[in-house]
């Protein structure tokens, strides 16, 4: 197979740029409730709690062998586990190198390390991005024959949960649709129809009884030694068969996120994927590409299965993501095809269209931050009409004076150019490390908690003053079911409690925001904004178009309120006990 100069360089460029996107400030934010539900099993397993394991061993697994080795838990070093084998997906184009063709999988290592979500998937905890990398690992190593790695992936994607079913039945649906197509595909060519293109160049040697018996062996012995974590953990072996009935279980009950706002997100997060995939789709069908038929038709069904799963999250995406920026990548390949002689005119061209596009989006913020009836939004409105008119008729009288094809690639390079900017800062912003005042993210699950810290900061100043240790003080969580909060204060003594007895008296209390006599008495307290949920459903237009460039949503805030014990205080008067 042909291949092409520095390209392990290349693929390790790719690596550490992934690296970068996924580790960088890992520990920034708080881990929210779906985040903390499997970082708090792992620091149980670490600490030899024994605690009853969810559906996603893998990753709790994992991530209890890390606290363990580091002597306790951090938000990172509850992320660090799906950063790391988030960024390793950016190898597997390596496994489909000889059918994608080896320049197009380096293009497509280096789009999936910046993938923005799969990059905000790889920096949360969970399995989510663990079953999209082992599973299409898996599948690449299988086709390269390399059978032993192929069961071990297969193996560990087993073993993370929900989130592996969807791509099964992805996979599943998409083989049994293709079959039918080659069947017809079969029959028009048997009555001398034209046959349908292949130049894919793939291996079609049937795999032998041996190496299926070998992949088996290898996945079977990863599900009872990594589910197990070598028997020290005996409970994992049955926890990984719960996440198919909790895969199931989702097609009974509604997640509270509408299809059309995923539908948004491929638009707003992936606009330049979204173009380049729509022109590879429509090229590659016309010419009846097998390659493009085949991606095409995984990236539809997983988008489809996504849409109608009833539970779905914005990480069910994931699964569509793969051929949709492997389309993109074939796409962009074909842009590089530029002459010699060609350069100049396409860079010049190219420039001309990225400034002209940069004045658009740059009239469009002026636009949605005066005001809507003022005389200067409808001067705004006509100059970014004007500008689009003048690049149309720009790249026209380029093709008509020079030639089509410098026409055709300057406008491309000028709209990756800029679309490729824009896309820079969806990745910060899915990544979590930009953040504007009321911003939030369409792939972070579980919303935000913009008081955090403040909470911990004052539960640890008064654990300070009254014991002279920050973590001395145990907290008592009364009636708010909240994960995140018991991460939060995993450091020190937590007692999770539906209702307070009336006598007892904790020193430090954390409790819903309603009227409480019974600790008004003998306590002082503080309201701090726990969590906040963007209000998708109730948005208007003018909203969607504020979020594109600012991420910015009306929310709904719920308050806790932090009790210390009077006593406690600095200024009290009766002994500290």
């Amino acid at each position: 197979m042909r291949t092409f100069r520095h390209e392990t360089a290349l693929y390790l460029l790719a690596l550490l740029l992934a690296l970068a996107l996924r580790l960088f400030a890992l520990g920034g934010l708080p881990l929210t409730d779906p985040e903390a539900r499997w970082a708090l099993q792992a620091l149980g397993v670490a600490q030899g709690a024994h605690p009853v394991l969810g559906s996603q061993p893998a990753y709790v697994l994992l991530t209890a062998v890390l606290s363990f080795a580091y002597g306790g838990a951090t938000n990172s070093l509850a992320r660090l586990t799906p950063a790391l084998v988030g960024s390793a997906l950016v190898l597997v184009p390596w496994l489909f190198r000889y059918r994608l063709k080896p320049r197009t999988a380096v293009l497509l290592a280096f789009l999936l390390a910046a993938e923005p979500g799969l990059v905000a998937l790889s920096r949360q905890a969970g399995s989510s991005i663990l079953a999209v990398t082992f599973t299409v690992a898996a599948w690449g190593m299988w086709d390269r024959r390399l059978v032993p790695g192929a069961g071990i992936c297969a193996g560990l994607a087993l073993l993370s949960g929900a989130p592996l079913w969807a791509g099964l039945l992805t996979f599943g649906l998409t083989w049994a649709i293709w079959q039918a197509i080659e069947h017809r595909a079969r029959a028009q060519a048997a009555k001398g129809g034209g046959p349908v293109t292949d130049e894919t160049q793939a291996r079609n040697e049937p795999s032998a009884p041996s190496d299926w018996l070998t992949a088996l062996w290898f996945a079977l012995g990863t599900i009872v030694l990594g589910g197990t974590l070598f028997f020290l953990v005996p409970n994992g072996l049955s926890a990984w068969l719960s996440g198919l009935l909790e895969y199931l279980s989702g097609w009974t009950k509604t997640s509270g996120i509408s299809s059309g706002l995923m539908l948004f997100s491929l638009a707003a997060y992936q606009p330049l994927g979204l173009i380049l995939m729509v022109v590879a789709t429509v090229r590659g069908w016309l010419q009846r590409s097998r390659r493009v038929m085949g991606l095409s038709l995984w990236m539809w069904v997983g988008l489809l299965l996504a849409l109608f799963y009833p539970a779905h999250q914005m990480g069910d995406l994931a699964w569509m993501l793969i051929p949709f920026w492997a389309l993109a990548a074939l796409e962009l390949a074909r842009t590089l095809d530029v002459r010699p002689a060609e350069r100049s005119e396409v860079l010049g061209v190219t420039v001309l269209a990225f400034l002209i596009l940069v004045f658009i989006w740059l009239d469009f913020l002026g636009l949605i931050e005066g005001p809507a009836s003022s005389d200067q939004a409808m001067l705004r409105t006509w100059l970014m009409f004007g500008s689009f008119f003048l690049l149309v008729v720009s790249l026209l009288l380029v093709a008509v004076g020079w030639s089509i094809r410098v026409a055709r690639y300057g406008a491309a390079w000028g709209l990756i150019a800029a679309l490729g900017i824009y896309s820079a800062g969806a990745v910060t912003a899915a990544a979590g490390v930009r953040n504007l005042p009321d911003s939030v993210d369409m792939w972070r699950a579980g919303g935000s908690l913009p008081e955090a810290g403040l909470l911990q900061t004052t539960v640890d100043q008064m654990s300070d003053w009254s014991l002279g240790e920050i973590h001395s003080q145990p907290v008592t969580i009364v009636a708010v079911n909240s994960p995140a909060l018991v991460w939060l204060m995993h450091d020190r003594a937590v007692d999770v409690q539906g209702a307070l007895s009336p006598s007892s008296t904790p020193p430090i209390v954390i409790s819903p925001n309603q009227d409480n006599p019974t600790l008004a008495a003998g306590y002082r307290g503080q309201s701090f904004v726990w969590r906040r949920k963007p209000l998708w459903n109730q948005a208007a237009f003018a909203d969607w178009l504020r979020w594109l460039p600012f991420h910015q949503m009306a929310q709904d805030s719920e308050t806790v309120i932090l009790w210390v014990r009077t006593d406690l205080f600095i200024d009290a008067t009766a002994p500290k006990p």
